[in-house]
């Protein structure tokens, strides 16, 4: 890591140049991850995120920070959890799903994964009420 906010890739050298990965990358890698594990209800974004949001984009990277260190990668993500679940065994399949995503797509292994529970989600379940008319 010559630059504290690029990540320089150290294997896979085939003398044709360097590989460099952006702290952003891990971030939409780590948010990707994150989402997919099933209890988690959704990230916690900023409000520049949610702009981005509701104009069509999706900011994958919304919830997780990335923070690059001396001694490697530490990664914190926010999240909402779906009421009812188990909060420890979703948190733990988040970090192994990250860790996992990370391992395969960038060679790189993350020296922490912390997981921040800002909220949990209740499910809404309205009722709708059918009218029938009589023709």
């Amino acid at each position: 890591m010559n630059e504290m906010n690029i990540l320089e890739m150290e294997q896979g050298n085939s003398g044709l140049g360097k590989i460099e990965i952006a702290p952003e990358v891990i971030e939409v890698i780590a948010g990707i991850a994150a989402s997919e594990v099933e209890g988690v209800a959704g990230m916690r974004g900023n409000f520049a995120a949610g702009v981005v949001e509701r104009l069509g984009k999706k900011n994958h990277g919304k919830g997780v920070k990335v923070e690059l260190t001396e001694t490697g990668i530490k990664i914190d993500v926010y999240c909402l959890m779906k009421f009812g679940i188990s909060i420890p065994s979703v948190a733990g399949k988040i970090q192994e799903n990250i860790r996992q995503a990370l391992l395969n797509m960038t060679a790189l292994e993350p020296e922490e994964v912390n997981i921040h529970v800002v909220g949990v989600q209740f499910e809404n379940v309205k009722q709708e009420t059918v009218i029938e008319e009589e023709v």
